[in-house]
């Protein structure tokens, strides 16, 4: 697996040349602790996802992606929100500089066995009064925020 960077809101920040859509899943437990990964290209606490394949919906991609990451089955139970903000570019090692592009779906965990992927050093619930005090990206903290408001209508930025 290559490096990464985040760029946020830095005016320092290399220009985007790839836009590739991407999706995510918030999932949460009986105890309203979120399923996280921790990633091991940047150490940050991130939701399992990733980025479609040729042939599959974004809805699709989500699913194979949590299961890949996570080792949870799930399905797909709502729209937290679409994430499209230009002021987040993700540099990787290759050249590719991304653009933001992230759609945060609900997710309900129908089977599977929680396991560590290549992706990630650590997979587990995280209980809401531990995320300040773990490294999560700005981008990622909006998502959780957006969640715990338990807004009515899915943000659209």
């Amino acid at each position: 697996m290559g490096s990464r960077r985040d760029y946020y809101k830095d005016p320092n920040a290399p220009k985007a040349n790839s836009l590739v859509p991407g999706g995510s899943a918030l999932v949460v437990d009986s105890g309203g602790a979120v399923l996280m990964q921790r990633r091991g290209d940047s150490g940050n606490w991130s939701l399992p996802g990733g980025i479609m394949e040729i042939g599959e919906t974004l809805e699709q991609c989500v699913i194979r992606e949590t299961k890949e990451e996570t080792g949870l089955d799930i399905e797909i139970a709502g729209l937290l929100g679409i994430y499209t903000d230009p002021a987040h570019v993700i540099e990787y090692s290759d050249g590719e500089i991304r653009q933001e592009f992230a759609i945060t779906f609900y997710g309900r965990v129908t089977g599977g066995q929680l396991a560590v992927s290549h992706e990630s050093t650590e997979v587990r619930f995280v209980r809401p009064d531990e995320m300040a005090s773990l490294p999560v990206h700005p981008t990622v903290r909006l998502r959780l925020q957006h969640h715990f408001e338990q807004r009515v209508q899915p943000y659209l930025g």
